[in-house]
């Protein structure tokens, strides 16, 4: 990797957002002198969905790994990575394979490698054929401003709300429909077995006690297995770096300071 001082905060969004979630937390940030921070957008949630790439958990894996290695070819230096639902998910499978594109990473929703894991119902509606494409276009089709109530009905504010709602559309509807069937439980179960024995990164979990999608009552087991500690922000739920991103970042630089 470049050898630079600083490392670079490296921040990877889920399902369906965009990079704007992320705007609070990269404001704790810089309140606290960390301004070396990057966001990645996967394709298709906020990113461009070329027509040549297929969105299933192996492509966003190697998108990854392209991203990163741009990173460090632009001289980002060491690189502190954190995700956040499917970004999770991607971080989680980049330990298992090339931790040593990182210095160190975070992830949240660690109960998606509990063995007693089970898909959410929208999760579980968007793998089923037929059904998922029913439900996405329900999701995608309607104006604009019926996407910004589905997304401040989940708790985002207004402004954000604004920003990430024109991103669903019929790109990211694809990207989620595939994303999500390339992913049965069965395939997280191997994954956290393929993270539990590889030679990963100093890491933590982050787990928002509130999380509706993923039961913050697995994550501990998930980190005992792992190695790591836990960061639990306790009264939070899903969308922590929004909600609370002072106590968010007050967590990560901790965590950073201790390496």
């Amino acid at each position: 990797m470049a050898d630079t001082t600083d490392p670079t905060v490296v921040l990877v969004h889920g399902v369906p957002e965009t990079p704007a979630l992320w705007q609070p937390l990269i404001h704790s940030f810089r309140q606290r002198g960390i301004d070396r921070v990057r966001t990645l957008a996967p394709p298709g949630f906020g990113a461009q969905l070329p027509a040549d790439f297929s969105p299933s958990a192996d492509a966003y894996a190697e998108w990854l790994v392209a991203e990163l290695e741009r990173l460090d070819a632009d001289g980002a230096g060491p690189i502190d990575i954190v995700g956040h639902d499917w970004g999770a998910g991607h971080v989680y499978r980049l330990m298992a394979e090339r931790p040593d594109l990182v210095r160190s990473w975070v992830a949240d929703i660690a109960g998606l490698l509990h063995p007693d894991y089970r898909w959410h119902d929208m999760a579980t509606m968007w793998q089923r054929p037929d059904v998922g494409e029913q439900v996405i276009e329900a999701m995608v089709s309607p104006p604009l401003a019926d996407r910004v109530a589905l997304l401040t009905g989940l708790g985002l504010p207004d402004d954000m709300a604004a920003e990430i709602a024109p991103a669903i559309n019929p790109d990211m509807g694809r990207a989620i429909l595939a994303l999500y069937r390339s992913a049965p439980e069965s395939a997280l179960q191997v994954l956290a077995d393929r993270l539990a024995a590889s030679d990963h990164r100093p890491g933590a979990i982050i787990t928002a006690a509130d999380d509706a999608y993923v039961a913050a009552d697995l994550a501990p087991a998930v980190a005992e297995r792992l190695g790591v500690p836990e960061l639990r922000l306790e009264g939070q739920g899903h969308w922590w770096m929004v909600s609370d991103p002072d106590g968010a970042a007050e967590q990560l630089v901790s965590f950073w300071s201790s390496l």
